[in-house]
């Protein structure tokens, strides 16, 4: 019975369920289809248009003037000319049911622009620049022919009534011409201006005006509205849009009723209130509206007015509550200052920068396409290219040799097969052995052919040029491979440089906030913060410091704080002094590496002469990678020295770009081949460090053996490859050491490892040498080494010496972490604007 019991209700919750899921997507359907019939009224059919165009027909200032109708005309028929019959009518409709009378100025108002303004459209270039004047034509001409008729004269009050009505209109054209496809778009693509939002605030109080008269239970309409309005902007905007559009729509409502100027107090006030209390959200907005209405409404009706004004005041709070979300979100976005806005901003700009990715993207793909196009054909295309190859080699000497042949038809019509094969066999034994040494084969041939030994001689020296072919074929092809490995490091770089674009701001408010109040705290003047990356080992911020005046106090401070907050060595990157108007510097800082390099040089040149054929460089890439390099050109003096300094700048210059080393080396090679017919030749011996874990590689292009000093123990690094500039393509050797703190690395030039000539075993020589010495200090063993070598050979200098000394050591900052009170630890996880220090 339990089991039943508990069956029945397990189907009863779930029938529930799949009634609350239907219930629940049906609201949502008939939400969805509602909202479609809104916007397809609203927009698609005019019927905002009418309603905006009813009300300012309906609106009037100082009681007499009605300079909202031409504009609104003026607007809608040149932006969205299909509406203009609908706000024609609507106009009038509005006209037509106002309290003002001016039904017959509006209708001969309308008449008169229309006429002017296709008169002025046939001889005016610019049209929209035209509008306004000739809306104030219409305006005065229209007023002025009404009272002439009406009184048979024109007085001077009438004249400035006129003139001031015509200069209104003129002003709301060109605030209409701004304001009015706010309302009549359906959507709005761009951010609104400042300019835009006063625009449309005044649009919206004019339509306000048109409310004048309007009373449910002894609550004015057009007071309700306005402080609606105030309200949503202070919400959305702060203090600074709320009180702005209260001023706005309290000046234009005053002047439509003079009761009503104490609203302008009212609704500045209020709107400044609720700005400052809208972190309390909906409730502290609707507080200051409410604080608002008792303070002016005291002032400015006295207590026999004041219930009825906070009835208006409540029923605006009580429209703004019911007003959803969605609205005030969508308004939000074209607002300067406000969240939705700098999400807008930060959408448009991921836009733009994955579109900029993109292309880089599709070049790299482009790259890498034209990479895999001049790759090596496949293995059955060089078969295929064999057989036509020897194809062209028998056809070249049947052409000199059976060309003129009597029998030349019964060998290569009726005997083909065993022709071709046996010339084929030929040109296998002459191309490996210069002659035909297989007798059963040559008598064969003397059998087979009237003039054997003619064409054994044709084929002999057909090789000569065959070969040559080969030879260019082989050279093309080798430049195709280099060329695609080129193509290829393009292409990576290029899609590194991609995803480095795709690299955005994360969201790491709270952190900031919390790093300002620690820093803050200990009496640093920072403007602000910006965090990009918490990564482990790749952290990355920046921040505006007040000036020291070259104390140092972002690397004595600023990094040892930092590194106590994120639990990791931090160090300044780049400092930029007086970066901002305000004096401050710019600093960016990041992850220390885990590994440092210091390194000592000593050189001399041949007999002690200025210039040396060596050329060294020590470098740091970008990429957290620590290259050095020797270069040593063939012979000495300056042409030497030129030469081996071009492909230390050519490398250092392709490294820089991110390319891979072996690709870099062929590179530089390739250069080095083609750029001249001179035999002048260099060697290249090239050390890549990686400052993260100390792992090398080393590329020995025609160098000499390095060697790595661990303490008592040395070890040798050697490669075995040809000086560059010899062939065009080559192999790189690339040969890979772990190195450990406190390691020496030990570079030197041939002029050093080969200077002892009475040595026999040099490796065995050398590596006593750097036993012997008991210095760790990179400087002082490279000038014992260099020391040494020349005592050796009693001060002889034979050739150009250098020698490098590399020490590898732990990183360890210049000044110490600095431990704070309560210091909290960053949360390296991608966090929102929730996340916190834990």
């Amino acid at each position: 019975m339990i089991r039943k019991g508990m069956k029945a209700w397990e189907e009863t919750a779930a029938q529930d369920v799949l009634m609350k899921t239907k219930w629940t997507s049906w609201i949502r359907s008939i939400s969805k289809k509602t909202s479609a019939v809104i916007h397809t009224a609203f927009y698609q059919y005019g019927l905002l248009v009418a309603i905006v165009g009813f009300l300012l027909g309906r609106a009037m200032i100082l009681s007499e003037l009605t300079p909202f109708v031409l504009p609104y005309l003026a607007a809608v028929y040149m932006l969205k000319r299909e509406r203009a019959g609908i706000a024609a009518l609507s106009l009038v409709a509005g006209a037509l049911s106002s309290y003002h009378g001016q039904l017959v100025f509006v209708i001969l108002a309308i008449v008169t622009y229309v006429l002017l303004q296709k008169a002025v459209a046939k001889f005016v270039i610019n049209k929209t620049a035209a509008i306004p004047y000739t809306v104030f034509a219409a305006s005065i001409v229209t007023r002025l022919s009404l009272v002439f008729a009406g009184e048979g004269t024109i007085s001077n009050y009438a004249l400035m009534m006129a003139t001031v009505e015509a200069g209104l209109s003129f002003i709301l054209t060109m605030i209409f011409l701004q304001s009015v496809p706010l309302v009549t778009a359906r959507k709005i693509q761009q951010p609104l201006r400042n300019e835009e939002i006063i625009c449309l605030i005044i649009l919206l109080a004019s339509v306000m005006t048109g409310t004048v008269g309007w009373v449910i239970y002894d609550m004015t309409v057009e007071h309700v509205l306005a402080r609606y309005l105030v309200l949503l902007f202070a919400f959305v905007g702060g203090a600074a849009i709320g009180s702005t559009v209260g001023v706005v729509t309290g000046l234009i409502l005053s002047l439509a009723s003079v009761a009503s100027l104490y609203q302008m107090s009212l609704l500045a006030f209020a709107g400044l209130l609720g700005g400052l209390l809208k972190e309390g959200k909906k409730i502290g907005v609707g507080v200051g509206l409410l604080v608002g209405t008792l303070l002016i409404g005291l002032y400015g009706e006295g207590q026999a007015q004041v219930t009825v004004t906070l009835l208006e005041s409540l029923a605006a709070i009580l429209v703004f509550f019911l007003t959803p979300k969605g609205l005030i979100s969508k308004l939000a976005r074209f607002i300067p200052g406000t969240m939705e806005y700098s999400k807008e901003q930060q959408q448009y700009l991921r836009k733009i920068r994955d579109v900029t990715a993109g292309r880089v993207e599709q070049f790299s793909t482009l790259f890498q396409t034209l990479s895999n196009s001049f790759q090596t054909p496949p293995q059955t295309v060089e078969e295929d290219e064999e057989e036509r190859e020897v194809d062209y080699f028998l056809s070249n000497v049947s052409e000199k040799t059976c060309q003129t042949c009597f029998k030349k038809e019964r060998c290569w019509v009726q005997n083909f097969t065993k022709t071709y094969d046996s010339m084929q066999r030929i040109m296998t034994e002459t191309e490996r052995y210069g002659e035909v040494k297989d007798h059963f084969l040559l008598t064969e041939w003397k059998n087979h052919c009237i003039r054997p030994e003619k064409v054994i001689q044709a084929i002999t020296q057909e090789h000569g040029a065959h070969q040559a072919n080969q030879q260019l074929k082989r050279q093309v092809l080798e430049s195709r491979k280099l060329v695609a490995d080129q193509l290829l490091g393009v292409s990576r770089v290029m899609g590194d440089f991609a995803k480095e674009i795709q690299k955005e701001k994360q969201a790491h408010h709270y952190q900031e906030e919390q790093m300002l109040e620690a820093l803050r705290g200990v009496g640093l003047e920072i403007g602000h913060i910006d965090i990009y990356l918490l990564e482990k080992g790749n952290i990355e911020i920046e921040m505006s410091v007040s000036a020291d005046n070259g104390h140092g106090q972002s690397e004595k401070v600023i990094a040892p704080m930092l590194s106590d907050l994120v639990r990791e060595t931090v160090v300044v990157k780049k400092e930029e002094a007086n970066f901002y108007p305000n004096g401050y510097s710019h600093v960016s800082f990041g992850s220390a590496k885990k590994f440092v390099i210091d390194t000592g040089v000593a050189h001399v040149a041949k007999g002690g002469a200025w210039v040396s054929g060596d050329c060294y460089s020590t470098l740091e890439l970008g990429s957290g990678k620590y290259a050095i390099a020797i270069s040593d050109g063939m012979g000495n003096g300056e042409r030497a020295h030129l030469e081996s300094n071009e492909t230390l700048q050519l490398l250092q210059k392709v490294l820089q770009s991110g390319i891979e080393e072996t690709v870099a080396i062929k590179s530089v090679n390739s250069v080095l081949s083609l750029r001249t017919t001179d035999e002048i030749f260099s060697t290249l011996d090239l050390a890549m460090i990686d400052l993260q874990d100390a792992s090398t590689k080393f590329l020995k292009i025609g160098s000499i053996p390095s060697f790595i000093k661990r303490g008592k123990t040395i070890m040798k690094v050697e490669a075995s490859n040809l000086p560059m500039g010899i062939f065009q393509e080559f192999d790189v050797d690339v040969v890979s050491e772990q190195l450990k703190a406190g390691d020496l690395l030990i570079m030197m030039s041939d002029g050093i490892y080969d200077a002892p000539k009475h040595v026999e075993n040099k490796e065995i020589w050398m590596k006593r040498l750097l036993t012997e010495i008991k210095t760790d200090d990179p400087q002082e063993v490279a000038d014992m080494i260099l020391e040494k070598i020349i005592r050796s050979e009693h001060g002889v200098i034979d050739d150009d010496m250098t020698v490098i000394v590399a020490k590898i050591k732990r990183n360890t900052p210049k000044w110490a972490a600095i431990p704070l009170y309560k210091s909290p630890k960053i949360n390296r996880k991608k966090t929102q604007r929730a996340a916190s220090f834990s």
